[in-house]
């Protein structure tokens, strides 16, 4: 499939505060680079998640993945990028986050909504 034909069918907005971020995750997991833009998650705070999954880890090259919690306070906010993909690379991405992951849908400080995934 061409970048210009996957571009086309990508309607679907993920954000990523982690290694979704990682060109080597990003190549193995949905077959090409994506474009992203800078975006955050309110309310949310950042942990720490040890891998064990052999075919994460190497994809990632990390035993430690971030994961994020509700914080309770509007303030706080996780930083990360905003994705737009087709509905098979959701499905990739559903296949990558281990089963300590939930994928849940939020509205990012911009205003857009997006999937992203949060601890279980």
């Amino acid at each position: 499939m061409s970048a210009q034909a996957t571009s086309a069918q990508a309607t679907i907005r993920l954000f990523s505060y982690g290694t979704l971020q990682l060109e080597s995750v990003q190549l193995s997991s949905f077959g090409r680079l994506l474009e992203g833009e800078a975006d955050a998650m309110p309310g949310y705070r950042q942990e720490w998640l040890e891998i064990t999954d052999p075919d994460v880890l190497a994809a990632s090259g990390a035993r430690f993945h971030p994961v994020v919690v509700p914080s309770g306070n509007p303030s706080d906010a996780v930083e990360g990028r905003v994705f737009s993909i087709t509905p098979e690379e959701l499905a990739a991405a559903d296949r990558y986050e281990v089963s300590d992951y939930r994928r849940i849908e939020v509205t990012l400080r911009s205003g857009l909504r997006a999937f992203v995934y949060v601890g279980a």
